[in-house]
């Protein structure tokens, strides 16, 4: 079947029960996996999940002769990767083009040898994210850049460290200024920093390899340049996304859900919304964490912040969820201004919702409908997946690729919890 027309049919109605393991992260994996070509030796990464960006990811890899070996688990995938033999600081157009998070490559190959080459990095349409502060922290730190021809050159021969202030927390860019900075000489110091876990991860990473990195999780980093990197072992941390992700499908189906491999302080923001819907939440004395919803949501506002505020990955998902509260929330998307884009295919399931600017006003109903609907992104495409799995009837969600670059198994883990969930 081609990929755009793959969906997913739910039936709703089911409630949720039993256990589901949460993956490593998304997004502390694709960085962790650019930072791999600073070392000239092999590294071996664990726990990763087994999703589209990732092949994406590694397709890049290859190309720029690192060697891959795959190894399935039960956990995930182990990849050992050797980047010894780097050939090539090009990346692809067609495939920087199809992910963003490509963007993360260009800090460790101009660190380790000093070019990169590549195409403006595409991705989940959800409205402009800008590279400025990428460029602009890369040239602060010795890069010449040239744009011509939609493709994006930078030279260095050796980047010097150097202090620099973010405008905004970007994560991305915080990420990969660290990496440019690991094999930069002198040192750099990042203020205003994001201070996502996923972070904290890619430090911990990095520190494996020798790079000599702290402050990960506060806003201001210092990175000590050091000359060379060596081979490592890592486990990628669980996905904080994916976990509130099924925290917002219990809340909305119903259910009792124990959820393992996760890290409760890493979610408190979308459990504090969730227990004040009413839904039960609480971490168990082996780390794990229990979600209980009896339905009788009441609505709650929502706004997206830079973490540990709200994260804008969960906005969606929660919008799925308020639609079938009693009482009206107002969501404030402060991160991405096309972010609303799921509540048109949500207004096809029965969801009141008007939207103005930045927010969302969401009334909730008695029950949503099941409808065919359309994902226009990743995280909007998980939100039509939880309101199916509310809703009265059938709901078949197109475009389930979208879905797929951030969900590992997406449909064998909701059938494990009793959801009627089909690929068709």
């Amino acid at each position: 079947m081609e990929q755009g027309r793959d969906r997913f049919r739910v039936t709703g109605g089911r409630r949720l029960t039993g256990t589901v393991r949460i993956s490593g992260a998304k997004n502390a994996v694709l960085p962790i996996l650019a930072a791999a070509v600073l070392c000239p030796e092999e590294v071996v990464i664990r726990g990763v999940p087994a999703i589209r960006d990732v092949q994406v990811m590694l397709t890049i890899l290859r190309r720029l002769g690192v060697r891959v070996r795959e190894e399935a688990g039960l956990d995930g995938l182990t990849l050992v990767l050797d980047p010894s033999g780097l050939s090539t600081a090009e990346v692809h157009e067609e495939l920087t083009r199809e992910m963003r998070s490509s963007i993360f490559l260009m800090g460790p190959l101009l660190g380790r040898v000093g070019w990169v080459r590549m195409a403006y990095p595409g991705g989940c349409a959800i409205g402009p994210r800008p590279i400025d502060l990428h460029l602009r922290g890369l040239q602060e730190l010795g890069a010449h850049l040239e744009e011509k021809g939609g493709y994006i050159e930078a030279t260095a021969t050796r980047l010097r460290g150097r202090e620099i202030y973010l405008d905004f927390p970007s994560v991305g860019a915080t990420e990969n200024l660290m990496m440019a900075a690991v094999l930069a000489e002198g040192t750099t110091v990042i203020r205003g920093a994001a201070r996502e876990p996923e972070i904290v991860d890619l430090q911990s990473f990095l520190c494996a390899m020798g790079a000599r990195v702290r402050g990960a999780g506060l806003d201001v980093i210092r990175i000590e340049g050091v000359r060379r990197l060596h081979g490592a072992e890592h486990t990628v941390a669980p996905d904080r996304i994916e976990a509130g992700t099924f925290m917002a499908a219990v809340a909305a189906a119903g259910g009792d859900v124990k959820l393992e491999n996760v890290i409760a302080e890493h979610v408190e923001a979308p459990a504090a919304k969730l227990r004040e819907m009413g839904v039960w939440v609480e971490e168990e004395a082996d780390g794990s964490l229990r979600v209980r919803s009896r339905g009788g949501l009441q609505a709650s506002d929502v706004k997206t912040l830079p973490y540990p505020g709200f994260p804008t990955d969960l906005q969606p998902q929660f919008m799925a969820v308020a639609a079938a509260a009693m009482g009206t929330s107002v969501i404030t998307e402060t991160i991405f201004e096309n972010r609303f884009r799921v509540a048109e295919e949500l207004r096809r399931m029965g969801a009141q919702i008007k939207v103005e600017g930045r927010t969302a006003v969401v009334k909730g109903v008695p029950r949503l409908s099941g409808a065919p609907v359309t994902a226009p992104a990743l995280r909007e495409g998980m939100a039509l997946v939880i309101a199916g799995l509310a809703a009265d009837g059938v709901t078949e969600v197109c475009g389930a690729h979208h879905v797929d670059r951030g969900y590992e198994r997406l449909e064998e883990k909701l059938r494990g919890l009793g959801a009627e969930i089909l690929r068709v």
